[in-house]
């Protein structure tokens, strides 16, 4: 089954940085762009970066652009996060997701999340 784990959450102090991993099983990995979502305290999750399946194409919230990197390493079906510069309001629970067909339709998965504070 579908599997996304996440990992290297955690406090940091405004300015500095961490990197998250999202470990995949279950589907072929190589094909299947990834996504980086965030939900922090009390307000709606929301998409904060993008990745192709092959790592060409990549797309950013503008609140994170310029400041956090996805990459992706396929040999390891993993998917990164580099986050550099952080600020308080980069605090909140981060998600990956890839999205699988079902029949004529779609399903989502998620990780369980990690969490990131950043505060001082």
């Amino acid at each position: 089954q579908v599997q996304l784990v996440e990992s290297g959450g955690g406090l940091v102090q405004p300015g500095g940085s961490l990197r998250l991993s999202c470990a995949a099983s279950g589907f072929t990995f190589s094909a299947n762009a990834i996504h980086w979502y965030r939900q922090p305290p009390g307000k709606e999750r929301e998409l904060v970066a993008t990745i192709t399946s092959a790592g060409v194409g990549t797309n950013y919230a503008d609140s994170v652009k310029g400041r956090f990197a996805i990459s992706r390493d396929n040999a390891k079906n993993t998917v990164f996060l580099q986050m550099n510069s952080l600020k308080p309001e980069d605090t909140a629970v981060y998600y990956c997701k890839v999205t699988r067909p079902l029949g004529w339709s779609s399903i989502d998965y998620w990780g369980q999340g990690t969490q990131v504070t950043v505060s001082s």
